[in-house]
Formats: C-alpha cells, sequence, structure tokens
C-alpha cells in the first residue's frame, strides 16, 4: 500500500498537528513493507535509517497514527501488526490453527454496520476487521 495516494500530511493537518520528520520516516517505513508489520520490525527498519529515533518514540507515532485512523493496528498470528489504512477497508480472516491470513474485501459488512446504526443505534468501526476460525485446509484435516 503507497500512502502516495492518499495526501497523509493534509489528514495530519486537518486534524491540527504536522508531519515531523520521525513521523515520516515511520509512515515509510510502514507503507514500505505493504502491511502486517510489527512494532519492533519498524522499530529495527526506522533505527536501521535514522538511529536517534527510539523504541518509545517509534511506538508513540504507531499509536498517534491509529488515533487518527492513518494506521491500523490487529492482532494477527498471536501478534500485534500494523498497517497503513487505505482508500476502502479491507478485513482478514485468520485460521486459528495454522495461522494462515486471507485478505477479505469490504463487501458485507457495509450492509452489517448500517443493519447495527438501523436497528440498534450502534455505529460500528468497521474499517479493519480480523476474524479468527478455521481455513478449508484446517477444518478438512479435522474432519478426516
Amino acid at each position: 500500500m503507497s500512502h502516495y495516494t492518499i495526501d497523509y500530511v493534509q489528514k495530519i493537518r486537518e486534524q491540527g498537528y504536522r508531519m515531523t520528520p520521525q513521523r515520516q520516516i515511520v509512515l515509510d517505513t510502514v507503507c514500505e513493507q505493504g502491511g502486517h508489520v510489527t512494532a519492533c520490525e519498524i522499530y529495527e527498519l526506522v533505527n536501521a535509517q535514522q538511529p536517534a529515533i527510539n523504541r518509545a518514540t517509534v511506538y508513540r507515532i504507531l499509536d498517534f497514527f491509529c488515533d487518527l485512523q492513518l494506521v491500523a493496528k490487529a492482532e494477527i498470528g498471536g501478534q500485534t501488526v500494523f498497517e497503513v489504512v487505505g482508500d476502502t477497508p479491507h478485513h482478514h480472516l485468520i485460521c486459528r490453527q495454522c495461522e494462515h491470513v486471507m485478505s477479505l474485501p469490504d463487501y458485507h459488512f457495509t450492509e452489517l454496520a448500517e443493519h447495527l446504526l438501523t436497528e440498534h443505534g450502534f455505529e460500528a468501526d468497521l474499517s479493519h476487521l480480523a476474524i479468527t476460525g478455521l481455513c478449508a485446509e484446517c477444518r478438512q484435516g479435522r474432519d478426516a
């Protein structure tokens, strides 16, 4: 996912903040990895380019980006991973047995969000979901 298609600097400024050099390098690093990268991996990559940026700064910047919904955080394969938020929501199916991750396009979730709002008055944030279960291969192995 490239961050050049979305003006993240503008999004940050609209919220009353500025894009610092530290924030820029963390955003660039998350984008270059293409998603599903741990905070530790991000720190190691940032530190290799800019040793003056410490681990706590990287973690704070990731939290800041999550608060602004520029970066999504998810639990996948037993660890917390980050990826840049794109123009359209996407979701993951995660096998709890083999930990295989499959991307799932956003289609029925829009209808679900509308149903929750209409029927329950609940405004759900369904921009990034991680759904756990058993993949086809693991189900077949279990049933054999």
